[in-house]
């Protein structure tokens, strides 16, 4: 008796399981990837049917107050789900004042933005929509246009049990941005014993990257970023910063003009880099390190002069390039009438 109650609480245990999505129903999935299982908000399990919404809202202009800016603009599958312009441009061309970044394995960052204003993708997906410079509408306005139209009603239904919401609308483009996820580069496999992956110039590069040239004290872990917070001067002139950063989320003094520390997967295809793209190439931020970075009053205590040779910034720049895997292929959604 005790063994059939045991088998049945086992069973209900397994029937109440969020159900995970199935790889042959994600375009472009990748079975094979370096990096550790996304983590999943226990909140908002990842469904095949939560996938395709998000990603049909992740491509919607509509979500913008004029009907023309959508997260993929921004963030375009074909720019390394990036762009390549300094900052951002918004509706009616309006130009922000931070680089847009990839949401490439944003999945495992614990702060999103630059400044870390938010704790998840979920709440990310929100700030770009009533953001006046970006999407600059209400999500009030938002939720009534989903709600009319007959597509994306019927889906949050069948999604979500109820009408396009805001709490939907986050949860499911969080879902489908989780599954943007690097497959192994030259690095991994370098790693998993293919030593022919990596050319001399880039083992070299590994051994500055984790020696020398310090670089692993900030980019760290499996997405190369320690997930921190940190000063290295840039946009600081005439004793003021363009940008404070950080601070403008804690208030906290320590935290003038520091930003998150990007993950350097697929970094070599998502430039122009850092908070303000102000610079252009990988070795243009190889210079911006082995100069220490930007006297101000907040520098990293890191941020010291490297002395690295004209060589050895490319073998450190052969490294970077070889931390390049593949993506992810996804091609726009057909979106409802």
């Amino acid at each position: 008796m005790k063994r059939a109650f045991l088998v049945i609480i086992m069973l209900g245990v397994v029937l109440c399981l969020p159900r995970s999505p199935s790889p042959q129903a994600q375009e472009g999935y990748l079975a094979n990837t370096p990096l550790p299982t996304v983590p999943i908000p226990p909140d908002n399990p990842q469904t095949d049917a939560k996938i395709l919404l998000g990603k049909q809202l992740y491509f919607e202009t509509r979500l913008s107050a004029d009907n023309t800016i959508s997260c993929a603009t921004c963030h375009a599958p074909s720019t390394a789900w990036a762009n390549h312009g300094k900052t951002d441009t918004g509706i009616r061309g309006q130009v922000g004042g931070r680089n847009s970044g990839t949401i490439i394995d944003a999945a495992y960052m614990r702060y999103q933005f630059w400044d870390g204003r938010a704790g998840s993708l979920e709440e990310q997906a929100l700030g770009p929509i009533h953001n006046p410079i970006e999407m600059g509408e209400t999500l009030e306005n938002v939720v009534k246009k989903l709600n009319d139209i007959p597509g994306y009603h019927s889906q949050f239904q069948q999604v979500f049990g109820t009408d396009a919401n805001t709490d939907g609308i986050a949860k499911a483009i969080a879902a489908f941005e989780r599954t943007i996820v690097t497959g192994p580069s030259p690095f991994d496999r370098y790693k998993m014993g293919e030593k022919s992956a990596l050319n001399a110039a880039a083992v070299r590069g590994m051994d500055l990257f984790n020696g020398k040239a310090h670089c692993s004290s900030c980019h760290s872990g499996p997405a190369f970023s320690d997930q921190g917070f940190h000063n290295l001067g840039v946009g600081y002139k005439d004793g003021k910063y363009s940008d404070v950063g950080r601070y403008a989320v804690t208030k906290n003094s320590k935290d003038m003009g520091s930003f998150k520390t990007p993950g350097l997967r697929n970094a070599a295809e998502t430039w122009p880099y850092l908070h303000d793209g102000s610079e252009k190439t990988l070795m243009d931020v190889i210079n911006l390190y082995d100069r220490g970075g930007v006297q101000n009053p907040n520098l990293d205590p890191m941020m010291l002069p490297l002395h690295l040779t004209a060589n050895e910034k490319q073998d450190l720049e052969a490294f970077l390039n070889a931390l390049t895997g593949p993506v992810p292929a996804i091609n726009p959604p057909k979106l409802p009438e």
